[in-house]
């Protein structure tokens, strides 16, 4: 009876080391999965955001001390090397659990957990980028002139404060179903599948 148990256990120990190995290969794996799915979209943040300042600077190649002396060009240079930088801290996260040694599930999710995070803090940080444009817009009319935010500002404030409203309820919504789909649902399914891991 004994040896029978024996036999059991050794057999389901033995299952459990090869479901933890399949888990951590599909999360290992380089070309697809969620971490690999993962890794693109941070590389694909890194490489739009560090090349949408230099096309807007190509845009303006007649005239280039217009955007160089422009406060609304330099903003968005800080916003998107803000991005960039938290987009490649994320990539590196992403990077350790794709060439972790070993089967550690506690690491594993603890990497899952700070991603799960930082896509909240990148949900909250793309609304108060909105609202900094948005105050913006309203300021730099009274330090700097730019044909497009003179008629902006010709218009009524209830317009104006209304498209505002609109602007950040329909970010709101597109954001978090975008952020989702990019990165919140390759996240669940870790979550999910590094629940079915024994160690």
């Amino acid at each position: 009876m004994e040896l029978d148990e024996l036999k059991h256990l050794w057999q389901e120990t033995d299952q459990q080391k090869t479901s933890n190995k399949a888990i951590m290969e599909m999360i290992q794996n380089k070309s697809y999965g969620p971490v690999a799915a993962l890794k693109k979209e941070f590389r694909k943040q890194i490489i739009v955001m560090a090349i949408l300042p230099v096309f807007m600077l190509l845009t303006n190649v007649d005239d280039i001390s217009k955007p160089l002396t422009s406060v609304l060009f330099w903003a968005y240079v800080m916003f998107c090397a803000s991005v960039v930088v938290f987009a490649y801290r994320n990539y590196r996260i992403a990077e350790q659990m794709s060439s972790m040694d070993g089967m550690v599930k506690t690491t594993l999710e603890q990497h899952v957990s700070l991603l799960q995070q930082r896509i909240q803090t990148l949900f909250i940080g793309l609304r108060v980028a909105l609202i900094s444009l948005i105050i913006l817009t309203e300021i730099v009319p009274y330090i700097q002139h730019y044909r497009m935010l003179d008629k902006w500002h010709s218009l009524s404030p209830f317009i104006r404060f209304g498209s505002y409203i609109a602007l950040l309820s329909i970010q709101y919504f597109l954001s978090k179903k975008m952020l989702y789909r990019k990165f919140g649902s390759h996240l669940s399914y870790l979550k999910k599948v590094l629940q079915e891991m024994t160690v």
